[in-house]
């Protein structure tokens, strides 16, 4: 798959409305930013979207809005947890600020999770 980045238009948005929320991690997932808390991630950009993890209920909620979709990641599998942020609600940073809280209050609901650890190189590198 060809990486392709995320518009700068896009990453101002995220960059600037994710830098309200408290205890997340900021790091890339995948080449595209993304937050996390306790180690796993409730919202980040994946090429042209910005996607969002949230609970069942909210998740319904959300998808029941304008221009709202499923995450659909590779291979058209649908991430259950996972939804995709409408175009519309990309220009009202307070409307997106309380889904996000949203997604972190989930984010903080679910079981801690350990970054992997790379085990050591082992010989020489050819």
């Amino acid at each position: 798959m060809k990486f392709t980045p995320s518009p700068p238009a896009l990453v101002g948005v995220f960059d600037a409305t994710v830098e309200s929320l408290r205890g997340v991690e900021r790091r890339t997932m995948f080449g595209y930013p993304a937050v996390f808390v306790r180690g796993n991630m409730i919202a980040g950009l994946v090429r042209h979207r910005m996607i969002v993890r949230l609970r069942e209920a909210d998740r319904a909620a959300f998808l029941a809005l304008p221009g709202a979709k499923p995450f659909i990641a590779m291979r058209g599998r649908v991430m259950k947890q996972w939804a995709v942020v409408p175009p519309s609600m990309l220009k009202s940073r307070a409307t997106l600020e309380r889904w996000l809280a949203r997604a972190l209050a989930y984010g903080r609901s679910l079981p801690p999770k350990q970054r992997a650890s790379r085990p050591p190189r082992s010989g020489r590198r050819r």
